[in-house]
C-alpha cells in the first residue's frame, strides 16, 4: 500500500502532485494540509487534526466530498503529522508499504526540524518513509534499510548521522566513497557527496543516516 500524506507547511506545487501521487494512492492530510490539496484539485480520504487551520466551512466541503475527518483535541502529545503518521502505518497492519509525505517542510523551524524527526519513529519500522520538496528527498538509512538511490550525475547526497554515530558506512556510485567507516554525530563530513552515475547505494552496519537526496532540475 502506498500514502501520500500532505501536511501544513510549505504547500506542494502541482509539480510534486504529479511526482509523488499515483492512480490508487491513498491521500492523507494533517489539518490544514487538507486547504493545500483542495486549492490543487484534490480530495482526501482522510483529514487528521486538532483544525486549528482549518474553517467549519473547510470541514462541512471535506465530510460533503467523502472525506473521513478525525478530530482530536487541541491539548495533545501528537502532532497532527505524527497523528496522520500513526494513522498511516496503522493501516499497513504490519505489511511493507510506502508513505510519502509532502508540505513538511518551511514554516517554523521548530516544526521543520519535529517533521524530519519523526522519520525515526519506531511504529514507521515497517514502511519506507520519505519527505518530498521540490527536487530534494529525505528519508532514512538503517542496517535493515539501505539506500537504493536512482538519479543523475552530479545529484547531491547528504549522509548525516541521525541520533547518535553511524558505524560500518560504505557506499557505491559517489565521488567520495566511504568503505566501512563511521560517520560522526556532529561533524558535517557526509554533506556534499555527489552521485558519479543514475545510480548509488549506501549501506551501515550500525546506527541511522538521514540521507537527503538533491536531485538536478
Amino acid at each position: 500500500m502506498r500514502t501520500v500524506i500532505i501536511a501544513n507547511g510549505d504547500a506542494p506545487t502541482v509539480e510534486d502532485i504529479r511526482r509523488w501521487l499515483r492512480a490508487g494512492d491513498r491521500l492523507i492530510c494533517a489539518d490544514g494540509g487538507a486547504r493545500a490539496a483542495t486549492r490543487l484539485g484534490l480530495m482526501p480520504q482522510v483529514v487528521i487534526g486538532d483544525f486549528d487551520s482549518l474553517s467549519e466551512d473547510d470541514l462541512q466541503h471535506l465530510a460533503g466530498r467523502g472525506a473521513a475527518l478525525h478530530r482530536y483535541p487541541a491539548h495533545k502529545d501528537e502532532t497532527d503529522l505524527e497523528l496522520a503518521l500513526n494513522h498511516a502505518v496503522a493501516s499497513l497492519a504490519g505489511e511493507p508499504g510506502e508513505i510519502v509525505i509532502l508540505g513538511a517542510l518551511g514554516g517554523r523551524l521548530d516544526q521543520t526540524i519535529a517533521n524530519v524527526m519523526l522519520l525515526a519513529m519506531p511504529a514507521l519500522a515497517p514502511a519506507h518513509v520519505l519527505i518530498a520538496a521540490g527536487n530534494e528527498q529525505t528519508f532514512l538509512i538503517t542496517p535493515d534499510q539501505p539506500a537504493d538511490l536512482r538519479g543523475t550525475p552530479g545529484d547531491i547526497v547528504s549522509l548525516i548521522p541521525f541520533g547518535g554515530d553511524a558505524h560500518g558506512v560504505r557506499s557505491e556510485g559517489l565521488e567520495y566513497p566511504l568503505r566501512d567507516e563511521p560517520l560522526i554525530f556532529g561533524p558535517a563530513r557526509g554533506v556534499s557527496n555527489v552521485m558519479l552515475g543514475h545510480r548509488a547505494r549506501v549501506t551501515i552496519r550500525e546506527g541511522r543516516l538521514l540521507c537527503v537526496h538533491t536531485t538536478a532540475i
